[in-house]
């Protein structure tokens, strides 16, 4: 248990990562598209991701994980007035859910914790949130891989690199770490 809590915030960082390394390679307006009327921008994607992550994560051995104060029709509206305006939200959500989950110990997985009066033990919060954050991670990649076209710089291994890719890893001997402190 106690790989799993470093696992899962081993997890949740590489997620955050594919957004940073995302958002590196645009601009404000870039971030702000819309594909379709009423489509999310990576922008709107970000506000909901990080009112989740305060809702959820704020005092979440004790309250509730949707809070009273939580807004959510609201985060589907765009307020951002600048790129540093939403790093420095994307930064507080993030920061909330590792200042949750870091001080965790194997003990607390199977304390339950509730959303919306449904009780989970924290293993089950942890694996909900970080498939919900990896499923909007996904969309905002690919609207930045939309947006960016053949200026996209790959956050995997670049299509037709597999085979190189590969022969770099079996060159090297066999250890037992997280595949993403190799990232």
């Amino acid at each position: 248990m106690k790989s799993y809590l470093s696992s899962s915030i081993k997890q949740f960082e590489y997620y955050k990562s594919l957004g940073d390394k995302t958002f590196e390679q645009l601009s404000f307006n870039e971030l702000q598209r819309e594909f379709e009327e009423d489509s999310n921008s990576i922008t709107i994607i970000v506000k909901h991701m990080v009112g989740n992550m305060l809702s959820r994560w704020t005092n979440f051995l004790t309250e509730d994980g949707e809070k009273e104060w939580r807004k959510r029709d609201e985060e589907f509206i765009d307020s951002f007035k600048n790129k540093a305006q939403f790093l420095e939200d994307w930064e507080k959500g993030w920061n909330c859910l590792f200042n949750a989950i870091k001080p965790l110990q194997k003990d607390d997985l199977e304390r339950v914790i509730y959303i919306r009066n449904q009780g989970h033990s924290i293993t089950e919060a942890i694996n909900r949130q970080m498939m919900h954050y990896a499923y909007h991670v996904g969309q905002i990649v690919l609207l930045g891989k939309l947006t960016k076209g053949s200026d996209w710089v790959s956050l995997s291994i670049p299509k037709g690199k597999s085979k190189a890719y590969n022969k770099d890893k079996f060159s090297k001997e066999k250890s037992r770490k997280h595949f993403t402190d190799d990232v």
